[in-house]
């Protein structure tokens, strides 16, 4: 028996037109045929306009999305009709994930962009997941962070920060998930959210978090020009987003 074709992360990405499924990628070890499968998984190819949404809340879960250009948020509506952001969503990252646990859709994603989106039928990505191991691995990985980010999120809320630190591990997080989906140690990215989103996302009020910009410049930790932001000290925004206070915290101590 013959051993399966390997296919690299760039073959992916170049039968994916530019890496529609860059987070279910595998390093090693996915057949010819099993790609075959998964490109001919992406049933639907489309655009999405800004401000349009991809799902609303109640609609029956069916796929995952994957935005190869453009940006999302997800946006619960509270019983008073007031719009809580719960996350955002970049190139190459999966939405959709909230639907599995009771099989419809808890909230809805807007387009922040104009967006070009993959449709990943969610019954035939598991399918194949089950038959290739690596495949199954990197899925549950990838669902592993999106909850993680959520409960980071949750806890970064109920914690006692001051505004620039909030801000300033928003700003760190995404920094490493830019990096994570266009494989560059890159220390520019651009902000597809206004900030009254992240004000909204950070529960912040949109002057206290043009503040808490305004400090981490004079700070010299950042320069912010439009929605590009480029980090001057990723060392000093690391400290910004986790004080010495909160890291002596979380050091266990030894037993005299």
């Amino acid at each position: 028996m013959s051993d399966p074709q390997v296919i690299d992360l760039e073959a992916l990405r170049r039968r994916c037109s530019q890496c529609s499924l860059q987070q279910l990628c595998l390093p090693a070890g996915v057949s010819a045929q099993d790609l075959d499968q998964l490109d001919s998984m992406v049933r639907r190819r489309k655009t999405v306009g800004a401000a349009e949404r991809l799902f609303r809340a109640g609609d029956n879960f069916a796929a995952v999305y994957v935005a190869r250009e453009g940006a999302f948020k997800t946006v619960c509506i509270s019983s008073e009709g007031e719009e809580q952001i719960v996350g955002f969503h970049i190139p190459g990252e999966i939405i959709g994930l909230d639907a599995m646990g009771e099989g419809r859709h808890r909230c809805e994603a807007i387009a922040l962009t104009k967006a070009n989106v993959c449709e990943v039928p969610f019954a035939q990505l598991t399918e194949i997941a089950a038959r290739v191991p690596g495949l199954q691995r990197q899925l549950l990985r990838v669902i592993g962070k999106d909850i993680n980010r959520a409960h980071e999120h949750t806890s970064n809320l109920a914690a006692r920060r001051g505004a620039h630190e909030r801000l300033a591990l928003f700003l760190h997080g995404l920094l490493q998930r830019y990096r994570l989906v266009n494989g560059k140690a890159s220390s520019t990215f651009k902000l597809p959210m206004s900030r009254e989103d992240i004000a909204r996302y950070l529960g912040m009020a949109n002057e206290t978090v043009s503040r808490a910009f305004a400090r981490l410049q004079t700070d010299r930790v950042i320069v912010i020009a439009g929605r590009r932001v480029d980090v001057l000290d990723e060392d000093l925004l690391t400290q910004a987003a986790h004080p010495v206070d909160e890291i002596d915290r979380a050091t266990p101590r030894t037993a005299s």
